[in-house]
């Protein structure tokens, strides 16, 4: 439940921003983080599948191959080698020696990281950055973020908005349109598009 006047929204970052945090998280020596931020935007996946992966799927395959949690639907993500890479050269920082242990465990090292938790630290990580955001921060920056870049590097053309509805699994391009913000921005064009 959101607060009267809270944002709930959640955006996207520019990608020179998303590079920049994540060769700092790199630099800083956290890996974890850079890892999911990376990861998550690279391959678009919610949180709830993101916390399932292993370093073995990195390492074994050209193509990720996911049973989405909130669909049951099963998506094959193609590894981009840049990704390939920082996950192995993350994983040989972090010094993991089990390829099969999840990517994204917890301190303990009893089961991934609790989704709550990662929202509150990536705050923490975007304040301590000074990250600027328009909206909520939290994991969904990932999928939005990988979107918008979709989006502008195809010339925000109707083709990408149609290839991404796919890729997020959604229904309608209506429904990407409104994910991605671009309904409103059309929307509020039009005021822009009147002239005396």
């Amino acid at each position: 439940m959101s607060l009267k006047g809270q944002k709930t929204t959640t955006t996207s970052i520019d990608w020179d921003v998303f590079k920049s945090l994540v060769s700092k998280l790199e630099r800083d020596g956290n890996y974890k983080y850079c890892l999911l931020i990376t990861i998550g935007v690279f391959t678009g996946l919610r949180i709830s599948d993101l916390l399932q992966l292993r370093y073995s799927q990195f390492e074994d395959s050209e193509y990720l191959t996911v049973v989405e949690q909130k669909t049951k639907k099963t998506r094959k993500i193609k590894i981009n080698p840049d990704l390939k890479t920082s996950v192995m050269r993350l994983k040989d920082l972090s010094g993991v020696t089990n390829s099969d242990w999840p990517i994204f465990m917890n301190r303990y090292g009893t089961k991934p990281i609790d989704k709550s938790w990662i929202n509150v630290n990536l705050k923490k990580i975007f304040k301590q950055y000074g990250i600027e955001c328009e909206g909520n921060i939290s994991s969904h920056l990932f999928r939005k973020t990988l979107g918008n870049r979709v989006l502008k590097l195809n010339n925000y053309s109707n083709e990408s908005v149609i290839l991404l509805m796919e890729l997020f699994g959604h229904s309608s391009v209506t429904i990407t349109k409104k994910y991605l913000g671009i309904r409103e921005r059309e929307v509020m064009s039009v005021y822009d598009s009147l002239s005396l």
